[in-house]
């Protein structure tokens, strides 16, 4: 066929062509044009709700604890499990202080408690072993003079104090393991400040034991207490007489207090932006078997401990760090100016409290938050939901 014999076609039909062509084209193109932008607006909105949702988030409350860690199982190893499970909670580390153990062996049960429950990124420092003051044949002479002290600690927990050795014995075998885990190289007393000033004004320091190495971190350095967001302690209880007639005379013993008098005092008197006293309300809130059942319901190597130390004690160190963590637990408390007695006579170690118009300021005393009443139906729902959580993957061993 000759060039000049081919047909050509109309413009109507050429028009007609080109526009079938360009729908086809704009229908194969518009899906993924528009999937492209979708996917792009959606990826803008994720980005922008997470930068919102970063900003708005309030920062984890920092804290540190410190304690006489008894072990295994009871008040004082149980007290981490408020702040170490709490979303809002970072813990910066945990430092051990001699009182309801020596420290060797409390510290030896809090690393082996944090192997079980996969914690070992929490760092431990070992602090003070003896009080500032105090010592086992000062306490012996005062339990002569005034009457026996019924829990002594370290000193012969119960029972007698009679035959207490002076010194720090060897660490014994733990029923529940020996730690891997070591504690840092720094003592608790330096470990505190150092914190402290990397995070100024936003620590929170929550001491349930006797208050030696808080005494020592203040006369370390001046500036630590100040440095603090704020102290939660457990201790300052009162009116101590009557309850050891009329209740438990063990449960009514202000033993933090007692075991470092001195070291209460320096605390007490320190230039803290805000202190509150957990005392006699914790008495009130047991670890029954029945509370025991609801909180080890779900099976998980954290509630295994707990079932298998049990201890019917108040949950005295564990509301601490609650409060800490949450001070909306509080329902009620009261303002006082406290102090504690120095004097070596049958109040030697007990709080003593004014109100402002009769506090003896020029002596150093401070304001201090007394709690007397908490919500403990939300308490022992949020520790029990707390000691079930999910545990992190056990670490690698090298």
């Amino acid at each position: 066929m000759s060039r000049a014999s081919m047909s050509r076609p109309s413009f109507p039909a050429m028009f007609r062509t080109c526009a079938l062509v360009a729908g086809a084209t704009l229908g194969a193109v518009l899906p993924g044009l528009a999937h492209a932008a979708t996917q792009a607006v959606s990826q803008a909105a994720s980005q922008t709700a997470s930068q919102t949702a970063s900003q708005t988030a309030p920062d984890p409350e920092l804290v540190i604890e410190d304690n006489d860690f008894l072990g295994p199982g009871g008040s004082d190893q149980q007290s981490i499990i408020p702040l170490l499970f709490n979303p809002h909670v970072r813990v910066l580390g945990f430092t051990v202080v001699s009182g309801d153990d020596w420290e060797n062996a409390e510290s030896a049960h809090l690393r082996r408690f944090l192997e079980i429950i996969h914690r070992t990124d929490v760092p431990v420092a070992d602090g003070a072993v003896y009080p500032l003051l105090n010592t086992v044949a000062a306490l012996r002479e005062h339990e002569h003079q005034f009457g026996t002290i019924p829990w002594k600690g370290a000193w012969g927990g119960l029972g007698s104090i009679e035959h207490v050795p002076d010194t720090q014995p060897a660490l014994p075998t733990l029923k529940e393991g020996m730690p891997h885990l070591q504690p840092v190289a720094q003592n608790a007393a330096q470990f505190l400040i150092e914190q402290v000033h990397a995070h100024p004004h936003q620590i929170t320091i929550v001491a349930a034991g006797p208050l030696t190495n808080l005494a020592l971190a203040i006369r370390l350095d001046p500036t630590f207490a100040a440095t603090a967001k704020q102290l939660v302690f457990m201790g300052g209880m009162l009116d101590t007489s009557m309850m050891s007639v009329t209740g438990n005379a063990d449960f009514a013993s202000d033993f933090n207090m007692i075991f470092d008098p001195e070291a209460a005092h320096i605390v007490l008197t320190a230039p803290w932006a805000s202190v509150t006293a957990v005392g006699s309300v914790s008495n009130d809130l047991m670890m029954t078997r029945d509370y025991l059942a609801q909180v080890t319901r779900k099976v998980t190597p954290m509630t295994q401990y707990l079932a298998k130390y049990y201890e019917p004690l108040p949950m005295w160190d564990e509301l601490t760090a609650a409060i800490a963590a949450d001070p909306s637990l509080v329902t009620s408390s009261v303002d006082a100016f406290m102090d504690i007695d120095l004097a070596h006579g049958p109040d030697y170690g007990h709080a003593h409290v004014w109100p402002e118009q009769l506090a003896p300021k020029q002596q150093g005393v401070r304001r201090v938050h007394i709690v007397r009443s908490v919500d403990a139906t939300r308490f022992r729902a949020i520790f029990a939901q707390e000691a079930q959580s999910d545990l992190p993957p056990a670490p690698a061993r090298h």
